[in-house]
């Protein structure tokens, strides 16, 4: 990578400029980190993002919302009750795609037969090879209005998450659990069933306002990824910084 040096009024040269911010390619594969906070695409057939997150593209490429109907009546039911899931974007034929989402920072995961569940709010991307479902948590179910949804990916292929700065991934075990603000909270391992616990004595500790306050409750075998950040405007729940794939396993997460 070029390093850009300012003149001495502080601004740089359209050249350094353009060798600094230009597109770097990884060939072979699908989905590469251009910027820590923007994800390319290597459309081949059919890729889904989150709507609205597409900010340029070159090649023959066409996007469509989501059907509401699309994956099942079920799925359909699941996304009118959850306000952290909104309608995808199809993005299908040959081309490159560029998604970002208001400044956030893009991890990328390599699915190899794992299931992983994320915040809708909070999932960028995945290939056409991943499935995907709206799942409810059914421990929380009956203590918070409306439940507490979130997105379960699984299967073989690269799915992108997003994260206001940089995202921690903390160990579960059975000895110890972890405790996470839900506003906070990401993503945790295909196998964990959290429990919502409220506790108004936290309330200064958790979240902001009045009321009780919410915790997550992670037991088991797993781990949970939390960002530095309280997400209130998504509901209940709320990399690298060069160029270059980075295609991390849910493994790589725990190293």
């Amino acid at each position: 990578m070029t390093n850009m040096h300012p003149g001495s009024d502080g601004t740089y040269s359209l050249r350094d400029f353009i060798a600094q911010t230009a597109e770097r390619d990884n060939p072979g594969e699908v989905f590469e980190l251009e910027s820590s906070k923007m994800l390319e695409v290597k459309v081949n057939g059919r890729i889904w993002s989150k709507l609205g997150a597409m900010v340029a593209y070159k090649g023959n490429l066409s996007f469509t919302r989501e059907g509401m109907l699309e994956g099942g009546l079920m799925k359909a039911l699941k996304r009118a009750v959850s306000q952290e899931m909104s309608p995808l974007a199809k993005i299908e034929g040959r081309g490159v795609a560029y998604l970002a989402d208001q400044g956030k920072e893009v991890q990328i995961l390599r699915l190899q037969g794992d299931a992983l569940n994320v915040n809708g709010n909070d999932l960028l991307a995945f290939e056409d090879t991943v499935q995907y479902d709206i799942t409810m948590q059914r421990r929380i179910a009956g203590m918070a209005a409306g439940g507490l949804f979130s997105v379960r990916v699984q299967g073989h292929g690269m799915v992108a998450i997003l994260s206001h700065g940089k995202p921690l991934t903390l160990r579960v075990t059975p000895q110890e659990p972890i405790f996470t603000d839900p506003n906070a909270t990401i993503a945790w391992s295909g196998n964990l069933q959290p429990q919502l616990r409220m506790d108004s004595s936290m309330r200064s500790m958790f979240g902001r306002g009045g009321g009780e306050t919410y915790q997550m409750v992670f037991q088991g075998d797993g781990f949970v990824v939390v960002q530095p950040y309280e997400e209130f405007e998504a509901g209940m729940l709320g990399g690298d910084s060069h160029g270059g794939s980075v295609g991390k396993s849910l493994g790589d997460l725990f190293d």
